[in-house]
């Protein structure tokens, strides 16, 4: 009983459950663990001058682009019936395919310098040039696995007898009746 009353007053006061709290504190534990470590090295006017650039290129570049893509998308889409939930298959794949892009840009774009590529090289063990065939690869099957999934959506197999119940529940009585 205490302890259910203790969990009531954990959630009037923040809002969620504990088990929220208690990820969200360990999270927050985990990205201050990372920027003391990232921050350690001496290189931090770097690292502050990296992350500024990333927030500028992302809102002045990137989110213009993908903001323009995914209108596409949905004007594409927007004849459909269901092309809010449409646009999801499409946007999930489109994502996940650009942060892996992001992450992985300077080896997908080949871009790196000679002493950044043997680091690279001696950490993944790969040559340099595999990166961008990977990458093209897993795009594309994020994509197909996104487009088999919206198949299986939308060919659902029906119970034998719905067809017929649809037809009787459409059928209305005569104006007599």
């Amino acid at each position: 009983m205490a302890r259910a009353r203790r969990a009531l007053r954990v959630h009037r006061w923040y809002g969620e459950g504990p088990l929220h709290l208690l990820l969200m504190l360990a999270s927050f534990a985990l990205t201050g663990y990372a920027g003391v470590r990232l921050l350690a090295g001496g290189q931090w006017p770097l690292v502050i001058v990296w992350f500024v650039g990333a927030a500028l290129l992302h809102d002045l570049v990137l989110l213009p682009l993908y903001a323009l893509a995914d209108r596409a998308v949905a004007g594409y889409t927007a004849g459909t019936g269901r092309h809010r939930a449409w646009t999801a298959y499409v946007r999930v794949p489109a994502a996940l395919s650009g942060l892996l892009l992001l992450v992985w840009f300077p080896l997908i774009a080949g871009s790196v310098g000679s002493g950044a590529a043997a680091h690279y090289e001696a950490a993944t063990g790969l040559p340099g040039g595999v990166f961008l065939g990977r990458w093209l690869l897993i795009t594309a099957g994020l994509f197909a696995v996104s487009a088999l999934w919206l198949l299986g959506r939308t060919v659902q197999q029906r119970p034998p007898g719905a067809a017929r119940r649809r037809r009787e529940t459409k059928q209305r009585p005569a104006a007599g009746d």
